[in-house]
């Protein structure tokens, strides 16, 4: 397996600008709804302004001869009342269309993603951690179509209104507007200044809980592991490590970005004081009356308001803009590589498969295989045996295309790998794997897996060839007992012999066994034995093995070393060379 990478690694932001316009793209799959929304929120805007005027005609009207003309006054206050009702009641129906679009938005990306994650390499998954990657897909997701279900809401509101109330305080009174050209720079100095150095850190905090997530994963999936060993407190105390740094990264990125709000207020404030005085000078000159300054006052509250508010909610931009480039840096890995031009589908498979020259390695300039010279007819059976690190599942990675070799050539009858499709190269083996994977459904459907449209007798005939079809009669509803997530429910010796059934039902003409019998006791053991005698007739069939005694009828036994195959023959062959295989099978009945 090549090497993750280090936890205290931490993530360089990526260009704001391409991503921000790669979030848009997925925002303009609904273009129509968007631009229905920017005309609600536009004519919400438009309520919202007109309060102001009608606000200060009020005022005008109570003050401006010295008697209070109750009509025109209650006039104006309904006249405000409707305008702010139809404003936020076209601001409850955008918030509510934005929050569907933003959902549909994080379904249509999780789809994206996943089905990037089912063209990937086997290698990005070597290399990454499952949590982190998990994080990737919900928490980072999260993150981004929140910012747009709320944040693009706000920002389109706030920067109508801004516009709005300019353009009004410009008609009102040109001299008070001149106010606001001290504290606007400043403020939108302040705020690009901020952003450039609250991105990174950002970017560093949504790392730092894919780091986090990535551990707790790992230990989950350890959990008796850590238990056997007491171990408790040491992974408790590394989790407090991992924690602590998140917790720092989340504090110096919120305690940094929590500034800019309360900055960029004062700022405006500044400017509203600013407002007020020349207001007051302007009503002693004659310039201005109490109208145009009451009503001025509300636009300055309206124009600096939603400042502030975007000052406030960049924190949560430059979340959703660093959770985004994880998510983009995940669409963004190379997949496998596409199928050469002319590939043809390997049908009819014989199985002769034959490896010449092999070298490989995981990483440049470490080579794994050396020379790895392979030959197996078709219903023969090659046993691969060596000490741990030896490379045998390197073999297999091989065989099945999840990795491409370096130097050298596999054929599949006569065929290079390359010249055959990917897809039919792997449905021609059938796997079975020490590492045992089932899903959360019924039994059936698990052993079902491999083959589409399986009857019921199928799945039964290779249950019982596998050895566990009276376990499964004796479970409260047979073969439609659900399993847990991961097959909690039941033990690693039955979830073994529940993909022996998966690999016997899926009838193909070659075969790889990694330690396929690893997790049964020694009676069940023979029994799948002699069951897997009968699966490979006629098959050509690898098998990983560390116990000898299950491959001495191979037909032909490659021993490895450091990536390199010093011995090979039958059983019996290299018993009488008494070189490492037979050491390795004197060890095991010592």
């Amino acid at each position: 397996m090549p090497p993750g990478p280090p936890r205290g690694k931490k993530e360089k932001p990526k260009d704001a600008k391409g991503t921000l316009r790669r979030i848009f793209q997925y925002i303009m799959s609904y273009r129509v709804a968007v631009a229905a929304l920017l005309l609600c929120t536009f004519a919400s805007n438009i309520g919202n302004l007109l309060g102001p005027t009608f606000a200060g005609k009020a005022i005008g009207a109570a003050v401006g001869k010295g008697q209070v003309d109750f009509d025109t006054v209650a006039y104006y206050a309904w006249c405000m009342l409707i305008a702010y009702v139809f404003s936020n009641l076209m601001s409850f129906l955008v918030n509510q269309a934005m929050m569907r679009i933003g959902r549909r938005i994080a379904n249509k990306m999780r789809r994206d993603v996943f089905a990037k994650l089912m063209a990937l390499p086997v290698s990005y998954f070597d290399r990454n951690q499952a949590g982190d990657i998990i994080s990737r897909v919900s928490y980072d997701i999260d993150v981004v179509t929140t910012s747009i279900s709320a944040d693009l809401v706000q920002i389109l509101t706030s920067v109508v209104t801004v516009v709005g109330s300019f353009v009004m305080m410009c008609i009102i009174s040109a001299p008070m507007t001149a106010c606001l050209c001290i504290p606007i720079p400043l403020a939108i100095f302040f705020t690009r200044y901020m952003g450039k150095r609250t991105r990174p850190l950002y970017s560093k905090r949504s790392a730092a809980y894919g780091r986090m997530n990535g551990y707790v994963e790992e230990m989950f999936s350890g959990q008796k592991t850590i238990l056997a060993y007491a171990y408790e407190d040491d992974v408790c105390e590394e989790f407090s490590g991992i924690n602590r740094e998140a917790a720092v990264a989340y504090r110096n990125a919120d305690s940094l970005g929590m500034t800019t709000g309360p900055t960029v207020g004062m700022i405006n404030n500044l400017g509203l004081s600013l407002i007020g005085m020349v207001g007051a000078a302007l009503y002693m000159l004659g310039m201005a009356g109490m109208e145009q300054i009451s009503s001025f006052v509300l636009y300055s509250r309206k124009f600096s308001g939603p400042i502030n508010e975007i000052a406030n909610i960049m924190n949560e931009i430059y979340s959703a803009l660093a959770a985004a480039e994880r998510v983009f840096t995940l669409l963004d890995q190379p997949e496998e590589p596409a199928d050469l031009p002319g590939a043809q589908v390997l049908g009819q498979v014989q199985g002769d498969v034959e490896a010449r020259h092999v070298s490989f390695g995981y990483l440049p300039g470490k080579i794994v295989l050396h020379d790895l010279n392979l030959k197996a007819k078709p219903g023969q059976t090659v046993a691969i045996v060596g000490h741990t690190g030896a490379g045998k599942t390197t073999i297999i990675n091989l065989l099945m295309r999840f990795y491409d070799v370096n130097a050298g050539e596999i054929l599949v009858d006569g065929k290079e790998l390359h010249e055959v499709t990917r897809d039919s190269l792997r449905r021609a083996y059938a796997m079975v794997l020490q590492d045992t994977w089932v899903f959360q459904g019924t039994i059936f459907e698990n052993i079902a897996y491999g083959k589409e449209g399986a009857t019921k007798e199928e799945v039964v005939a290779a249950a019982k060839a596998a050895r566990i079809h009276h376990y499964i009669m004796r479970l409260p509803e047979g073969y439609n007992t659900v399993i847990s997530e991961d097959g909690g429910n039941i033990s690693k010796g039955q979830k073994q012999l529940l993909t022996i059934a998966r690999a016997m039902l899926y009838n193909t003409q070659m075969l790889i066994l990694d330690e396929a019998t690893s997790n049964v006791d020694t009676n069940t053991e023979r029994e799948v034995q002699r069951a897997m005698q009968e699966l490979m007739k006629g098959k050509t069939s690898f098998v990983i093995a560390h116990r000898l005694s299950t491959i001495q009828h191979a037909d032909n036994i490659l021993v490895m070393e450091h990536g390199e195959v010093v011995e090979q023959g039958t059983h019996e062959e290299l018993m009488r060379k008494k070189g490492t295989y037979y050491r390795l099978y004197a060890a095991q009945f010592e």
